[in-house]
């Protein structure tokens, strides 16, 4: 088998067998991420994916998960993922789910049937990166679509039976526009209303344009309480039903888990007691998120 360049995956997919179908991030354009950089975008052949499941089969007879890098695997022709699926039953009958990274565009360029059908072949989660909310932040960090496409794009893998785990990023507005992206973040979320969303805190990658943007003042990042006001703010505006909500990534602030609507008063109460901390526990942290 083989994985070229640096391995991203979700933190889900840390048991997952993971077979790259496309090299790279079709889009590869968003000002804060630094995913990706080293690798020229291209479709891997039917040949190499096919290759690396037999492969795969005879080092680990039995596999469970199976997740299809790399940035936008979801950019394959239908077809080409059918045969995948297809070949990974043939190999994996024990396999009880298989995922993907899938962008918005790519998701809108596949009809409904089209993602039921790879649904009903075994395709079962789809990660998408919202981000933000605010077309005005949107098109800040470049991320190629408006809020309306990628809220189309997420109610479409929701109504093909392929479960939508998304995420959102905390500080991405900056202090200029954090409350536009906490209201339109939550508007987002709550339109779409996925099986699972994140919230993560905005790292601030060397090599990016954000890097660039914080450097020259251009960009002013939050710091740790504007990011928990922030979240709280998000978190008073969504209406999910029945949303596995998680944000327990190394990069956050508070480890907030729950279930929404349910357990939203739970979160907010734990979001009170940390912004009443007047301890440094924050301003620790803030010297890392910053450069």
């Amino acid at each position: 088998m083989r994985y070229e360049g640096n391995l991203y995956r979700p933190p889900s997919e840390a048991r997952s067998l993971i077979i790259q179908a496309t090299i790279g991030c079709s889009h590869n354009q968003c000002t804060f991420c630094s995913m990706y950089k080293d690798k020229q975008f291209r479709i891997r052949s039917l040949e190499e994916i096919m290759e690396d499941l037999e492969t795969a089969k005879k080092q680990f007879p039995k596999v469970e998960r199976i997740f299809l890098a790399d940035g936008n695997a979801l950019a394959l022709k239908t077809e080409k993922l059918k045969e995948i699926l297809l070949k990974i039953k043939e190999l994996f009958p024990e396999c009880q789910r298989v995922s993907i990274y899938s962008g918005p565009k790519d998701i809108l360029r596949k009809s409904l049937d089209e993602l039921k059908t790879l649904n009903e072949l075994g395709l079962s989660i789809a990660y998408l990166g919202i981000e933000s909310g605010s077309d005005n932040i949107l098109t800040k960090i470049n991320k190629g679509v408006t809020a309306q496409e990628i809220t189309e794009a997420g109610k479409k893998i929701m109504a093909s039976g392929i479960k939508l785990s998304a995420t959102i990023i905390s500080g991405l507005g900056s202090k200029e526009n954090w409350e536009e992206h906490a209201l339109a973040s939550a508007k987002v979320a709550s339109e779409i209303n996925p099986d699972y969303l994140a919230l993560l805190t905005l790292l601030v990658q060397p090599g990016t344009k954000l890097y660039e943007d914080v450097n020259s003042g251009k960009f002013q990042l939050l710091t740790p309480k504007e990011v928990l006001k922030e979240t709280k703010v998000f978190i008073e505006n969504l209406d999910l039903d029945n949303c596995v909500f998680r944000s327990n990534h190394a990069s956050n602030y508070v480890t907030l888990a729950g279930t929404l609507s349910q357990e939203q008063d739970k979160l907010l109460n734990t979001i009170e007691s940390a912004l009443e901390d007047e301890g440094d526990n924050f301003i620790k942290e803030e010297g890392f998120r910053r450069l």
